[in-house]
């Protein structure tokens, strides 16, 4: 023992002090709280403190804490009960011009969060949260395909110098009717060269006729597509919410799964997750009184789609096809109309997008384009039996037509839209446009105080283990089972802090991993332990029989720490949610363990029992 490395020492130091440091935030329990902020995104204005303590006074309302954080003013409550009592009067008093949602604010002390000191995020389960189930409408992706090759077809044969006579969509297929048989022929040619992912036919007929329709391949890709992309943007949504730690992934063939631990206020969330706001750049058709008898005798131009706008109702035909719509807009900001003082949005092209805006407005110039609003809202309501039924409403309003002034490409401004439609918009389009609607098919709402239940009974069943163990070992192994038990700690401080410098989130299965680590922390100390006994029973010395013990338990400790953490490294992989979270937190509780067991405890027992001379180990 008296040739113990000294650089064993230092580490086990140094791992102890920064484990308690890193572990520290997670003594500090969240408040609920109410975060306030300004619906545009603005700074706050000055003396606003004084509003939201005037508010609070006039019902009674107590706070432990009022402060700006983060261009937001956060409030902090002894109990939910006075946040949700709050909420409801900051917004009345506040009114629309500001956002005001629940949330559980971190207690942290500033010094801590200055050297990256944070607690563990905690999990749905813990913290309280919303569960939402969201279906993908794979029927509209479906016809979102048709009507993109309802558009770009003509657009192909116009380019090969073919004319068609009419173009229509059948269900799934994209009809073509020509002149002559000889145009027919060369368009179904055309078409089956560039667009090998249709089926083309020629049905009988005294028209000639061609039909385009998706394989059965391409519209499972089409679909996939849909959802993937969907996941995508939901993700992208999910992050502008600044949700920590969520959960988004597909379930089955049209699902998707959504957690949003900490979201106390899932009405807003809502809203922005499943919203399929968008915009269309479209032409309009100038044929003189042509929109005024299509909405009198609903007979539309075959190139036409009839809209009205949203004030005055206002008929006008726009053009089918589509010059920039939401997946070419890659950025967008609310802002104000400098000429008219209106809220508007400003919206950033991409390439693609850029350039075809560019050649549209530019050989338009004088002539009016129409910005079209599109959502997918469902609505739930109740059938005469009380069943709940989903009904879907399409919003199609035309929010501004305007004439082009002169050529504009990449960047530019839309209004017709109010304050909170610009900045939702907005908010929207940057995170990307969904490539079908969804519908919330199932919704579960974790409350905080379930969630405090969760984390008691959690910690009630972490310090039942502990204690067992910690008892079984000093009563069974005396004195090196008290450094066992010494070791165990330092394992579970090292564990806290490792877990929170990852920001790694706990959950329940999380906490399960952390008390069977801290069942499996000791395995080690008993090989050990009974190594060295079995050294004294060979006749080593005490000093010989304890080294003898540590280097030769080394291997099987290794040995059964690596097959288990394999283990876990494939639940790791192959999992999901909190199956994920509970390998993840078993493999570092694996190396803590094994650390503190062979580095910690021999640590100790090296200082415990240096230069003494001993007839037996007390083992």
């Amino acid at each position: 023992m008296h040739q113990y490395p000294l650089w064993k020492t230092v580490t086990l130091i140094v791992a102890t002090l920064l484990g308690a440091l890193y572990a520290l935030p997670n003594v500090y329990r969240e408040s609920p709280a109410v975060q306030i902020a300004t619906l545009s995104g603005d700074a706050l204005p000055a003396g606003f403190g004084d509003e939201v303590a005037k508010a609070l006074a006039a019902d009674q309302l107590g706070d432990e804490s009022s402060r700006a954080e983060k261009n937001q003013w956060v409030v902090r409550f002894a109990s939910t009960e006075t946040q949700l009592k709050a909420v409801d009067a900051l917004k009345q008093a506040l009114g629309p011009t500001y956002v005001v949602a629940l949330n559980l604010a971190s207690n942290t002390p500033a010094w801590l969060e200055a050297i990256g000191a944070k607690p563990m995020p905690l999990g749905l389960d813990l913290r309280g949260g919303v569960h939402l189930l969201l279906e993908v409408d794979i029927d509209d992706a479906r016809k979102a395909a048709v009507q993109r090759y309802l558009s770009d077809l003509p657009t192909f044969l116009r380019k090969q110098d073919i004319r068609y006579t009419a173009r229509r969509a059948q269900g799934d297929t994209v009809v073509l009717e020509f002149a002559d048989a000889d145009k027919l022929e060369k368009a179904r040619a055309a078409i089956s060269k560039e667009y090998k992912e249709l089926t083309v036919t020629v049905p009988a007929g005294a028209t000639p006729t061609l039909q385009a329709r998706m394989s059965d391949t391409e519209a499972k890709r089409i679909v996939d597509y849909a959802v993937q992309q969907n996941l995508i943007t939901l993700r992208n949504r999910v992050n502008r919410l600044g949700v920590t730690e969520p959960v988004v992934q597909r379930q089955g063939a049209d699902r998707i799964l959504l957690q949003l631990p900490g979201v106390q206020d899932p009405t807003r969330a809502k809203v922005i997750l499943s919203s399929t706001a968008t915009l269309e750049y479209r032409a309009v058709d100038e044929t003189l009184g042509a929109a005024e008898s299509a909405a009198q005798t609903g007979l539309i131009p075959p190139d036409d789609d009839l809209f009205y706008t949203r004030e005055g109702h206002r008929p006008y035909l726009l053009k089918k096809d589509v010059i920039v719509s939401g997946p070419q807009l890659v950025d967008a900001a609310p802002t104000v109309d400098q000429q008219s003082g209106t809220p508007a949005v400003s919206v950033t092209l991409d390439s693609t997008g850029a350039s075809k805006m560019f050649d549209f407005t530019r050989q338009n110039v004088g002539k009016p384009m129409a910005v079209l609003y599109k959502e997918t809202v469902y609505d739930t309501n109740h059938n005469a039996q009380g069943d709940e039924i989903r009904e879907r409403r399409d919003i199609n309003d035309i929010i501004s037509v305007a004439s082009i002034r002169e050529p504009f490409g990449k960047r530019f401004q839309t209004t017709g839209l109010g304050q909170k439609e610009a900045h939702d918009l907005s908010e929207l389009l940057k995170s990307g446009a969904l490539a079908a609607p969804i519908a919330i098919v199932e919704e579960r709402t974790v409350g905080p105080s379930l969630g405090a239940d969760n984390i008691r009974r959690g910690t009630e069943a972490a310090i039942a283990g502990f204690c067992l163990v910690v008892v079984f070992m000093a009563v069974y192994y005396t004195v090196f089972g008290l450094f066992a038990d010494i070791a165990l700690l330092l394992n579970v401080i090292i564990l806290v802090a490792v877990l929170s410098i990852f920001q790694a989130t706990l959950t329940m299965p999380g906490i399960a991993g952390m008390v069977l680590t801290l069942g499996m922390a000791v395995d080690a100390n008993v090989l050990i332990n009974e190594r060295i006994r079995e050294e004294l029973r060979l006749g080593l010395s005490p000093h010989a029989a304890m080294n003898a013990g540590y280097e030769r338990a080394f291997l099987t400790i290794a040995d059964s720490n690596v097959t288990t953490f394999i283990a876990a490294f494939v639940l790791f992989l192959l999992g999901q949610g909190s199956v994920k979270g509970f390998a993840v937190t078993l493999m570092i509780g694996l190396a803590t363990s094994m650390f503190t067991a062979t580095v910690g405890t021999r640590t100790i027992a090296h200082y415990v029992f240096k230069g003494r001379k001993l007839k037996d180990l007390p083992v």
